[in-house]
């Protein structure tokens, strides 16, 4: 079993539907500070059941929907699905 993808809307810094396709084997998630690699860790932590905000690196709840900027208005969901 592996990930085929991971699809996030309104999770922490990801405004617009974002899709992460995997392919098998070793993949890596690479890019500048502030990317958003580590929100990429915590989505997948969340979907798959982390309650505790602390481990996503938050205070409260509402620290892991997307609270806008840079244009964009925040959001009142967070969504996030990861296929197998």
């Amino acid at each position: 079993m592996y990930l085929k993808r991971l699809e996030m809307l309104g999770f922490k810094s990801f405004a617009i539907k974002t899709s992460l396709e995997f392919s098998t084997g070793i993949t890596a998630v690479v890019g500048p500070n502030g990317a958003g690699k580590s929100n990429v860790a915590d989505a997948m932590r969340w979907v798959l059941g982390e309650q505790s905000m602390r481990q996503l690196r938050g205070k409260r709840s509402d620290d892991i929907i997307f609270a806008g900027g840079h244009g964009k208005a925040a959001l009142g969901l967070a969504e996030v699905s990861l296929t197998l």
